[in-house]
């Protein structure tokens, strides 16, 4: 049986987490049929690690660029300006992992808020996609992203785990939803939504090492478990594994101009 093709469109597969057995991780994935891995980035400290694990594998291993909302603090113009010199020198697949996260704390909203529409901003001027991290902030990121679709913005909510009308909202404005381990959570509410979502607008992601899909739910994920989310989605949606396959990873080519 020949092996499906898969992108994850979410790992942070430069993780420390990663650091004992990087090398084993990314072989797994590739006999897995994950053919590549896209990285967000968090803040100036992911930048090295995630750029040499790109240099080690150009084909596999692509960066994206941006502030993740957990990093947004008093002092967020620095962090932002280093974004911006990294989209200055050299090409980026998206500006992500951006959004607005209060889920900890709400200390930062309006922070969040002002780095979020900057980089929006960015994602115009460069032409590229943006990826969003949305934590206890469906809301919140949705206006912003809808008071600036003018026809020029495209991006995926990423780790979207929200209701039926939320996802139509999504979709609405053109935007892919980013469904990964919590699929198969026996209480994670997306049995009752997948079935309604076109396929035309699902990513695959692992999140990794984040939110590992059962039967491996808390322990580290990584991009070889990717199968199991599609097969969840299949299932759901009572269609074949082929074609969840064969859809997400167009999706995720066209959305990342791959």
């Amino acid at each position: 049986m020949s092996v499906l093709t898969y992108i994850d469109s979410h790992a942070h597969i430069y993780s420390e987490q990663f650091k004992p057995d990087q090398n084993e991780v990314i072989r797994k994935a590739t006999a897995a049929g994950v053919a590549q891995m896209l990285m967000p980035n968090i803040d100036h400290t992911s930048v090295e690690e995630m750029l040499r694990l790109e240099s080690d594998y150009p084909e596999t291993c692509l960066a994206m660029m941006g502030l993740h909302p957990g990093s947004v603090q008093k002092n967020f113009q620095k962090e932002l300006y280093e974004v911006e010199t990294w989209l200055g020198k050299r090409s980026f697949i998206a500006i992500g992992e951006i959004g607005i996260d209060l889920y900890w704390d709400k200390t930062f909203l309006a922070q969040q808020q002002e780095a979020l529409q900057i980089q929006i901003d960015w994602a115009k001027q460069y032409q590229i996609p943006i990826v969003l991290h949305t934590r206890d902030a469906f809301n919140e990121v949705y206006q912003l992203i809808q008071k600036n679709q003018d026809g020029n913005l495209r991006g995926v909510f990423h780790c979207f785990s929200g209701s039926e009308a939320e996802a139509e909202q999504v979709t609405k404005i053109g935007f892919y939803l980013g469904i990964g381990g919590v699929a198969t959570f026996k209480n994670g509410g997306l049995d009752k939504v997948l079935p309604k979502i076109d396929l035309n607008y699902i990513l695959l992601e692992t999140d990794c090492p984040y939110l590992a899909p059962m039967p491996h739910r808390g322990k580290r994920n990584e991009p070889a478990y990717l199968p199991l989310i599609a097969q969840r989605i299949a299932d759901l949606k009572a269609i074949t594994l082929e074609e969840v396959a064969e859809r997400c990873t167009a999706n995720t080519k066209k959305l990342f101009n791959l």
